[in-house]
């Protein structure tokens, strides 16, 4: 018996563990389109971009434990799936079979439909080689320019501040990360970046990066010329769908999967950022770009290989480290009808944004805020009902506001 994992990905490192840990002892091949083994990707633009920690750090598990685990590693792209015949063309034009399959595919950048991208001096930001390419731009750049002010263009912003970097980060919404977070946390962040020196221009539109055989700045549709020695591009990824949709899976915004990681085929599992699965709490079906889940994911994909039955239920929650923040996320704040403040944004670095909806808490956004962060998981995961003004009024000790409100459940 043979199990396949298409994608060395955070998914594809938890699943291929998983499946020894549930039992399975056939073979067992990861099959990736980087030459390295899975790694973490969250500090790409933090930690590893600004030079505190070398890739060999940022592996997920050390080379050993595959060995000791005789999962083995194939650098190749996968180019269709035969579902019928249960094997994989490879890009080289071997075919390789499967008894089960795991697609673990990941996203990609998006790519901006601009004239001048193709640059050189011009980067995306996703892969580790995207960072030893951009690393090396660094090195002889005195100006930056960002687009994209999401979570990957202000954490990217942060590290090139720490190297001494003038940066620019240019955003078309009227506020930084207006995709995910509440004006009064878009308005923290804003501060802070320009408190350490970056340029945050938010409501703008960009006409075309120019340059002759490299960037030297990006062109405003006002007409302004912002000077570049180095362009990164961080404006959302793309979920890798093409080759589970040509093989007949089910795809919508993302390879459908039902509660145990199951595609619409019974030997094929998938998890990770390509995956749309129906969240119960929420009613609806969603695509979590989400280490937690991922992770949550593959380890159900692994039980469902392997016979078992688990279900995938968890929480989502995310975080971002820019600088000295930490901001941890906890729930899905689409929806809210209001928030509720504890800390001053305006002031300071620390604070926690609630969020609701007809009265119930359905995310919360901590920074620098470890305790609010862990009340509002407990909150969330249990449904525990809270009163607004209790939270927003800082002296109030969370343990005995929890202790209250479960008892008024009970």
């Amino acid at each position: 018996m043979r199990a396949i994992i298409v994608g060395g990905s955070h998914a594809g490192a938890q699943l291929c563990a998983s499946l020894r840990q549930e039992g399975w002892d056939g073979e067992l091949l990861v099959i990736g389109d980087e030459p390295i083994l899975p790694y973490h990707r969250p500090p790409l633009s933090k930690a590893y971009l600004a030079g505190k920690s070398t890739l060999d750090e940022l592996l997920i598990r050390p080379a050993d434990f595959y060995a000791k685990n005789d999962i083995a590693f194939r650098h190749a792209g996968v180019v269709s799936i035969d579902r019928d015949a249960h094997s994989l063309t490879l890009s080289d034009g071997e075919k390789v079979g499967y008894d089960k399959l795991a697609l673990c595919l990941g996203a990609r950048p998006r790519r901006l439909p601009l004239a001048g991208t193709e640059l050189a001096g011009v980067h995306y930001l996703r892969y580790a080689a995207d960072i030893e390419a951009i690393r090396s731009g660094v090195a002889g750049a005195g100006r930056v320019v960002i687009i994209g002010a999401g979570y990957i263009g202000l954490e990217t912003a942060a590290s090139l501040r720490k190297r001494g970097v003038e940066v620019t980060v240019l955003e078309h919404a009227d506020r930084v990360m207006q995709r995910v977070t509440a004006p009064e946390v878009s308005a923290f962040y804003a501060r802070v970046h320009r408190e350490e020196g970056v340029d945050i221009r938010t409501g703008v539109a960009i006409s075309a990066i120019e340059g002759d055989d490299s960037v030297r700045g990006v062109r405003l549709a006002d007409g302004e010329l912002i000077e570049a020695d180095l362009v990164i591009i961080g404006v959302g990824v793309v979920p890798n769908t093409e080759l589970a949709e040509a093989a007949g899976l089910a795809v919508d915004n993302g390879i459908i999967i039902d509660d145990h990681a199951l595609t619409n085929d019974p030997d094929i599992v998938a998890a990770g950022d390509c995956v749309s699965h129906f969240m119960h709490r929420y009613g609806r079906r969603l695509r979590l770009e989400s280490v937690p889940s991922a992770g949550e994911q593959a380890k159900v994909a692994a039980a469902t290989i392997c016979g078992k039955v688990k279900t995938v239920t968890a929480l989502p929650w995310f975080w971002s480290d820019q600088y000295e923040l930490k901001l941890q996320i906890a729930g899905l704040n689409e929806g809210y009808d209001s928030v509720v403040l504890r800390g001053d944004p305006d002031a300071g670095r620390s604070f926690a944004c609630f969020y609701f909806t007809k009265g119930e808490m359905i995310a919360a956004d901590c920074v620098n805020r470890p305790q609010e962060f862990m009340f509002s998981r407990r909150v969330l995961g249990d449904r525990i009902p809270v009163a607004p003004s209790q939270l927003a009024d800082p002296e109030s000790s969370l343990s005995e506001l929890l202790k209250a409100a479960v008892a008024s459940k009970l």
